[in-house]
Parts: C-alpha cells; structure tokens; sequence
C-alpha cells in the first residue's frame, strides 16, 4: 500500500465536480471526449485515475460515456447489481493504494435487474435457479428486506431498493476492508453513493458526499 498521497492528485471534491461537470455534458448532448480515438501516447501512459467508479454491468450505464470521460480518466469495476464481493473489493484497494485515486463512487441505477430480482426472491421466498445469479442477489436481499416487508408499493420498493444496495456497497467498502477503511480516516479517500437516473440520463449523488460539495438537484435528505 502506498504510504504518501501524491500532491498532484486531484482532492475527492475536484474529483467529484470533474464527474458532475461531465454527467452535465453527457445530457446536454455537449459530449468533449466521446469521440477520441487511439493515440501511441495513451497506450504508453502510465495510468493515472482521477476516481474509482463500482457500477452496474447494465449495458444501458456505459460509465465513461455517462460521465463524458476517457482513455485513463476512470478506474472502472463493474458487476450485476453493484455488488461488493472480494473480488470487487481487491480491485478497488488496488486503485487507491496504487493510483492514488481519492475519490470511489458505488453508481446504481434505476431500474436495476439485480436489485428487481433480490426484491421478488424477498418476496415469493423463491431465488434464481442459479446458484451463480443467487450469489448476487444474495448479497442484495438482506438489505432490502425490510423495504419489501413494509408494505409500500411495488414499484417504490424497486426505486428505494436500488438506493439502499448502493448504501450498502458503500459502506461495505468503507469499512469492510482494512486498506480503504485507513484510507477513509487518514481522509486520502472518500466514498460516495450514486444513482443513474435512466430516464434522465442524470447522476444523482446521495451518500458520503464531502460536506462542501452540494450538486445541483441534491437535496439535503439524499446527501445523508
């Protein structure tokens, strides 16, 4: 593990308007990277992640084209779901202690397949057949249980659930792994949850957010 931060790093609050500035682009259809093609230099570079991104493997949450970022520009950990298995977590330690990458983002997304199908396993006491698809929507299940047993609506339970799981995969990854949890207290890494709005295209930003960070369309409630 690296022992020193390197001043050159951007600081977890640059790092996160860099990714609300390039969420702005991507929906207004402004995009400045998209486009970029491959390049000798690129390949040659040494990389150097301005942040870690944990999203889904939906194909619909493209991570660098929702954030209008490149080549080198985003550590990038994707799995059904957003889960945090050990695999994900090794990942993600590895970025942060090799790359000094300040800032991990957990991105779910509405309308998630995973998190839908750990709510009807709630619901009818029936997983996937699966044994494979089951040990993700294991690992969902126990944080949404008490969002499909309170009786709210189908489709609200769907909308809380994708936002409880990325809580839980947060904070699974603050403190459930001793390289990023020291990180976390040194203050050399922040962790945040996310939702990508399919609908919008927007990236709403709701859990761990630094305290001078405020992005338009946050309100105080998601920011706990």
């Amino acid at each position: 593990m690296s022992n020193t931060q390197n001043p050159a790093s951007p600081t977890p609050e640059e790092s996160l308007e860099r990714l609300i500035e390039g969420n702005r682009r991507f929906r207004e259809a402004d995009s400045t990277v998209l486009a970029r093609g491959w390049s000798a230099d690129l390949a040659a570079t040494a990389q150097r992640p301005f942040a870690i991104i944990l999203g889904c493997s939906d194909s619909r949450t493209p991570v660098e084209i929702v954030f209008d970022q490149g080549f080198g520009d985003l550590f990038v950990v994707r799995i059904a779901g957003n889960i945090v298995a050990p695999s994900v977590v090794g990942s993600i330690e590895f970025a942060a202690s090799q790359f000094d990458s300040r800032l991990v983002v957990v991105m779910g997304h509405t309308r998630c397949g995973a998190v839908t199908a750990a709510v009807k396993a709630v619901e009818t006491g029936l997983g996937p057949e699966s044994k494979n698809i089951r040990s993700i929507t294991d690992r969902i299940a126990p944080h949404v249980e008490g969002l499909v047993r309170g009786g709210i609506s189908s489709d609200r339970v769907i909308r809380e659930a994708v936002r409880t799981n990325v809580r839980a995969s947060a904070d699974h990854l603050r403190h459930g792994s001793r390289i990023l949890e020291e990180l976390v207290m040194m203050r050399q890494l922040v962790v945040v949850g996310a939702e990508y709005e399919l609908e919008t295209g927007t990236v709403h930003f709701f859990d761990g957010l630094p305290g001078s960070v405020t992005p338009r369309g946050t309100t105080q409630a998601d920011s706990r």
